[in-house]
């Protein structure tokens, strides 16, 4: 797996090569985006505060824009079209890694029994590089902002991204998969080995103009993946994983805010 990765890194900067494609009439953007993401998981409780800040890491991504809307082979803009002037295609390299515990009133100091602490015990952590594209959506005109016309330029976007993620779970009581470590419902219900998905991600977030060639960015991405197995739990009423607990109601997704730095090439 590490290999593929390592190609799909390969083709990413390849492709993002001005003289590469820009036969096909279009011109690049290339930046880098950081900043903090939330885990939504098997660990800890549903629409719990201390969940949602303590499953929380800082992540990293590199990204590449085909731009519809200037051509670089003759540094000229191309047809005149809604699409050319109010679409970008996003390319995306992200990589995290996030450690998860258990949050929430089962693990809060007044709960002493068998259960509670197995739940403290209980540590993760995931490593997750995924790649993908996203249809970028600006209401306002591209050539416009571009031009100067006006600083800050909204947009939306969706797309789909592979993932690759590498979990792993362990008790502070000892080996899992024992009823003196484990809770019942996480009996056979854990994974530690390394293994690929897909996901969908939606965005919002808005570009403000630093210079002709540059823009910052602030993003507010969704990512929903299609898998339950990405934290490494996937509790189940049955040792088989067959029967789903009624509180585990989605796969694991994430929530990001990213700032980013984008340099056009021209």
């Amino acid at each position: 797996m590490n290999t593929r990765i390592w190609l799909l890194v390969l083709f990413f900067f390849v492709f993002s090569k001005q003289d590469i494609s820009a036969q096909f009439g279009f011109s690049h953007e290339i930046g880098f985006i950081t900043g903090p993401l939330a885990m939504y998981s098997d660990f800890g409780q549903r629409n719990n505060f201390d969940t949602n800040v303590g499953n929380t890491t800082i992540a990293f991504g590199l990204i590449h824009y085909i731009n519809f809307s200037y051509r670089a082979d003759c540094n000229c803009y191309t047809k005149d079209t809604y699409f050319n002037d109010h679409f970008k295609i996003r390319n995306e390299i992200d990589y995290y890694r996030v450690k998860l515990e258990h949050f929430g009133r089962w693990v809060e100091p007044q709960e002493t029994g068998l259960f509670a602490d197995q739940l403290r015990a209980m540590k993760g952590s995931t490593r997750v590089f995924d790649i993908g594209s996203q249809l970028e959506y600006f209401p306002l005109s591209i050539r416009d902002f571009a031009a100067g016309a006006y600083k800050i330029a909204p947009f939306g976007s969706f797309g789909v991204h592979w993932v690759s993620y590498d979990p792993e779970v362990y008790s502070e009581l000892g080996p899992l998969n024992t009823p003196a470590t484990t809770p019942i419902k996480y009996l056979n219900a854990f994974q530690q080995e390394g293994a690929s998905t897909w996901s969908v991600v939606m965005s919002v977030g808005i570009r403000y103009k630093l210079s002709p060639l540059s823009d910052l960015m602030l993003d507010s991405r969704w990512q929903y993946y299609f898998s339950n197995w990405v934290d490494g739990l996937n509790p189940s009423l049955e040792n088989n994983g067959s029967v789903p607990v009624p509180e585990n109601k989605a796969n694991d997704w994430i929530y990001w805010i990213n700032v980013g730095y984008i340099y056009y090439l021209d």
